[in-house]
């Protein structure tokens, strides 16, 4: 069956993003993007494709996929106009991909530990980097362990993703307890930092920076995503605040001419309500 017949609706996406492109008839502001500009929109629609799967309903996660995956119509469209590849291409890349990194799926009906699937996993990974090389002709191969982490990852992200790299090649600690040392050891840094004679901003943005990986492998070792727990606790802060604004404009005053010990009250009393 022709991808036109199977898969109708996908056809009639990839030929509305055509016409939004479209030079003489296509929409001014879809017209003027490239790679580069929309990266912004991806990355924000991946968050609200997270947002929605925490917060919201089912028909809201589809939603949110639909914005995410029109961005990948928009990034095949202007791929096909440079003549670089096109979104069935796309899709022909990561199915390739998807099987020859499953080959207990797709060439055998063995089924190995987790271990040695991560193993398996990485081996495929390093002979694909090798067969790129050798496409670009370059001769010097990344194979630090390191390699391929993106450059623009969100900083969270890749603190976990730098943190399991070295896992795997022993450089981590067996359990929490000496993370939280650490942890400690930071925190007493950046005291010392800021104590320092000569104020010094960069060493304690760099003290601070320390700590925060810190927690992000804390983290890591409770089972704990980083970026998971630090947007559940940017919503639940942001959901208390606003019951205090609410409280306060409910009694006649404002937030801005209230005191602080007047808000924390009020946040004490929120916060009490929420956890009870």
């Amino acid at each position: 069956m022709a991808a036109a017949e199977a898969f109708p609706q996908v056809e009639r996406l990839l030929s509305i993003m055509a016409k939004l492109r479209d030079p003489d008839s296509g929409c001014p502001w879809d017209l003027k993007q490239d790679f580069a500009s929309i990266v912004p929109y991806t990355i924000e629609e991946a968050y609200e494709v997270a947002d929605a799967i925490e917060n919201g309903s089912m028909d809201d996660v589809q939603d949110e996929l639909g914005d995410l995956l029109f961005q990948v119509v928009f990034y095949a469209q202007l791929g096909k106009e440079q003549q670089h590849f096109d979104f069935e291409e796309i899709a022909k890349t990561v199915a390739d991909k998807l099987v020859r990194r499953h080959p207990h799926v797709f060439e055998s009906n063995t089924q190995p530990c987790l271990d040695e699937l991560q193993q398996n996993w990485e081996h495929v990974k390093q002979q694909e980097r090798a067969q790129k090389f050798a496409q670009q002709g370059t001769a010097k191969i990344d194979e630090s362990i390191l390699a391929n982490i993106p450059k623009g990852m969100a900083p969270l992200v890749k603190a976990t993703k730098i943190q399991k790299k070295c896992a795997k090649v022993g450089f981590d600690w067996p359990d929490a307890e000496p993370v939280f040392d650490k942890v400690d050891e930071e925190i007493g840094e950046i005291k010392e930092a800021m104590q320092s004679p000569i104020e010094n901003q960069d060493h304690v943005e760099e003290e601070v920076g320390d700590l925060l990986f810190a927690v992000v492998n804390l983290a890591r070792h409770l089972g704990v995503d980083a970026e998971t727990a630090l947007r559940k606790a940017n919503y639940k802060f942001e959901s208390r605040f606003r019951q205090v604004e609410k409280t306060v404009v409910a009694t006649g005053g404002s937030v801005q001419s209230s005191s602080l010990d007047q808000l924390e009250s009020i946040w004490q009393q929120v916060k009490g309500k929420s956890t009870s």
